[in-house]
């Protein structure tokens, strides 16, 4: 094994001089942690469904070690052996009932350890359409100090990626399921790239190999290695490494259904299960036996069933106590740079934010808002409406309300629609950049609702263009830039109701059927299917974003005094005595204006609330 060892060191001591990002990390951070426990609680009823009792189940059971800087630890065990648990809470990102001591150069985790540690979850959360110079660039942009300018920052990703091996495919998009782009080791090769920006002290890596051959998963930990001897603590989980990864660790921590069975040196594993009477029958590969004991499958001629007891017994006479005096000696290292009164909560200001924001975003997303199918669809149904209400004048009055009633709803739901899936889609990426403190929320929040606008307001602009002028509604330039505005004004309104339910329910099926409720019945009362409602239903009118637009387009169109040809009377009524206009009221413009306001406000600062749930450990 040490032969092997002295091979890998010779092998990589030939590689070239790793630029100076990788030569030391910043502060060195000693990681502990003893006894951790983590438990969940869940109601658990009989089959009559009338007597509920509430049970615990322990996911981690007494958790003990420590990993030194300049080491590398490896979590081994079969799947459900709360391996990513464990990682999640030495992250810092686990709430709820965490018991154990787990410390940061002999301090808990705070604003500055966060700032000093890295976290590459399994999966690759990453946006698709963003080169992977792009990616990191923003990255850097967000995540660096302003004590680095903004061209030293650039470098900086520039770096990352010529030593990660990232040169070839920085032009390239990263791709998706439905998109071609990387591979897999060269996602996951930007997934760390992401959090070595910021030069960590401290990486956390879930199965960094999962689903990649074995030559991409050995360049991978090769690595993870070199960083680990610039003075950096790496801990991963990994499933079933080969062999030649498993002597790259220095200690491994083998895992079976919460249990510890081992902690220690990784050149020292082997030996501690021979001594407690399990060795391997034939050579094999060190990681496959380990896990073969972790399942509860020995050579032994043991009961079924007795392996993992036998295992967690042996662990708990052998090395418990022996690792707890371990983790209470004092070898944090002496220079500890960690302070939280010297680092700020934030690496840049609130306008660097919203403008690196902006602008990804506005890269990110202009393939979708762009493209041609919602493009067509808008031109067909404007192109359509146009030729059925074909120079209806104002002797069609009917026919006229009912364009201007297509307009509230027709640009209720589009743009209700386009919103909703906004933050579900987001999900995953915001939790990932808020728990990692790369940005404020509020810079977030605003750049959204500001990259979101061209497409917003430039397809209804297009859209009232080609069917006012197609249905003959009033020519004057004044009641034309009218009823645009109070379209846009609506629009903005729907889509931040969009905005709100799709941050209240982050599920794209529950928030569509959600939303689909909620319109519909926001058309049923605008005013225009009935005009006599129940007083005991009439308030839902009161809340109706299609009500009020309905009544402003109207008075946009017309006035009371105005007159249109009908039978009797002369032949001439006047325009605010019509049954259906009448009941919906020319007055009260002004309050249709504020009610709207209230909402446009309204629904952003629910969307908002509800965003703030996302991303935040739960203590």
């Amino acid at each position: 094994m040490e032969e092997e060892t002295a091979d890998i060191e010779a092998q990589n001591d030939k590689q070239p001089e790793v630029a100076a990002i990788f030569k030391k990390a910043n502060n060195a951070i000693a990681l502990k942690f003893e006894d951790v426990v983590y438990k969940v609680k869940f109601t658990k009823s009989c089959f009559c469904g009338k007597i509920t009792k509430t049970e615990e189940k322990f996911i981690l059971k007494g958790v003990t070690g420590k990993v030194l800087p300049g080491e590398m630890l490896a979590m081994l065990g079969p799947s459900g052996s709360s391996k990513t648990t464990l990682l999640t809470a030495l992250g810092g990102k686990l709430g709820g009932l965490l018991d154990g001591n787990i410390t940061y150069n002999g301090k808990s985790f705070s604003n500055s350890m966060k700032r000093n540690m890295g976290f590459v979850t399994q999966d690759d959360v990453l946006y698709p359409h963003l080169t992977v110079a792009e990616t990191l660039v923003f990255t850097a942009l967000l995540r660096m100090e302003n004590t680095f300018t903004k061209e030293e920052k650039i470098m900086h990703a520039e770096s990352v990626i010529t030593q990660l091996g990232l040169t070839k495919c920085k032009n390239s998009i990263i791709g998706g399921p439905f998109l071609r782009g990387l591979s897999g080791g060269e996602r996951k090769r930007v997934s760390i790239a992401q959090e070595m920006l910021i030069n960590p002290s401290l990486l956390l890596l879930d199965e960094p190999t999962s689903g990649l051959d074995s030559t991409t998963a050995q360049r991978i930990v090769s690595t993870l290695w070199e960083l680990a001897k610039g003075g950096r603590t790496i801990v991963m989980t990994i499933h079933q490494p080969s062999s030649r990864l498993f002597y790259f660790f220095d200690k491994v921590l083998l895992l079976s259904e919460g249990n510890p069975l081992y902690f220690g040196e990784r050149s020292q594993v082997m030996d501690y299960f021979s001594s407690i009477g399990y060795a391997p029958a034939v050579p094999m590969n060190p990681a496959d036996f380990l896990l073969d004991l972790a399942n509860g499958v020995s050579s032994n001629s043991e009961v079924p069933g007795t392996v993992k007891q036998n295992l967690v017994s042996a662990y708990k006479s052998n090395l418990a106590n022996k690792l707890k005096s371990e983790a209470h000696e004092i070898d944090d290292p002496s220079q500890d740079g960690l302070n939280d009164k010297q680092v700020s909560r934030w690496a840049t200001t609130w306008w660097q934010e919203f403008s690196v924001l902006l602008i990804r975003g506005m890269k990110e997303r202009k393939h979708n808002s762009f493209s041609g199918l919602k493009i067509g669809q808008v031109l067909v149904v404007a192109f359509l409406s146009g030729l059925l209400w074909w120079q209806s004048d104002v002797s069609h009055i009917q026919d006229q309300m009912g364009l201007l009633f297509f307009y509230s709803g027709f640009w209720g739901i589009f743009p209700l629609f386009q919103a909703i899936f906004t933050f579900p889609q987001e999900r995953r990426m915001l939790e990932k950049e808020r728990s990692s403190g790369m940005y404020r929320l509020s810079s977030y929040f605003m750049s959204r609702i500001v990259s979101d606008l061209p497409m917003e307001l430039v397809l209804p602009t297009i859209f009232v263009t080609i069917t006012y002028w197609m249905a003959g509604l009033k020519g004057s330039p004044g009641n034309f830039f009218l009823t645009l505005s109070v379209l846009l004004y609506s629009v903005l309104v729907a889509g931040g109701l969009g905005l709100a339910i799709g941050a209240l329910v982050l599920n794209r099926r529950s928030a569509t059927i959600t939303g689909s409720v909620i319109m519909l019945s926001f058309l049923l009362a605008g005013g225009y299917y009935v005009t006599h409602v129940p007083a005991f239903i009439s308030w839902v009118k009161y809340i109706s974003i299609s009500q009020y637009t309905y009544k402003l387009l109207l008075g946009s169109q017309y006035k009371p005094g105005d007159t249109y040809t009908c039978v009797g009377a002369g032949g001439v009524c006047l325009v605010g005595d019509y049954p259906a206009i009448k009941k919906v009221g020319l007055d009260g413009q002004v309050l249709g204006v504020v009610a709207l306001g209230i909402m446009l406000v309204g629904y952003r600062l629910i969307a908002y609330l509800a965003l703030m749930r996302i991303g935040v450990t739960q203590r």
